[in-house]
């Protein structure tokens, strides 16, 4: 049976993580859920914050800080074997919720990666506004990572769903998702 794979792209904050929590309750088959941020997690901490790895360096914008992402090497090299190893997960049948940024249009290589399994492209969407107030009500995220993502994380996507998430809550997006993919 082919793999059956729903990718979230949306930036920080979007509510992605969420989603596929609430999803995987629901589906009638187990659904495992990947997260970029573990893979990035995977990283030494020397190079969390260093030009090899991911960098991040904070600017102003019309007076709003912006935190630019900059990807080196060891960094680009991480987030390639993270989509070969999602290939490779769902080679062995696991269906999977892929929960992503894309800011560097590596979509291209999803496509060709995932085009033999049940892949479902799902734009995450909120307003800026809302999304800036997640980040810092969130611990873990710098502010101005969102105003940074926010027109590159879609750019050139066409996506089978687009869900705004100030709209509906992580469940009605779940059980959106199950019933427009059939989960």
């Amino acid at each position: 049976m082919t793999a059956k794979i729903v990718l979230l792209n949306g930036v920080g904050s979007a509510g992605k993580s969420s989603i596929a929590k609430a999803l995987q309750t629901m589906t009638t088959e187990p659904f495992l859920h990947v997260q970029m941020d573990a893979f990035v997690e995977m990283l030494p901490e020397a190079l969390q914050n260093h030009a090899d790895g991911f960098s991040y360096e904070t600017v102003e914008e019309d007076g709003k800080p912006q935190v630019v992402i900059k990807t080196g090497p060891v960094g680009e090299q991480t987030l390639r074997g993270m989509r070969h190893a999602i290939a490779a997960m769902a080679a062995q049948g696991n269906n999977l919720i892929v929960d992503d940024v894309l800011c560097n249009g590596k979509m291209p290589e999803y496509l060709e990666l995932l085009s033999k399994f049940a892949l479902h492209l799902v734009g995450v969407f909120a307003p800026l506004d809302v999304l800036e107030a997640r980040e810092i009500q969130r611990a873990d995220r710098l502010p101005g990572l969102a105003r940074w993502q926010y027109d590159r994380v879609h750019k050139n996507i066409g996506y089978d769903l687009e869900i705004d998430t100030s709209m509906l809550t992580p469940l009605e997006c779940a059980r959106r998702l199950k019933a427009t993919f059939q989960l």
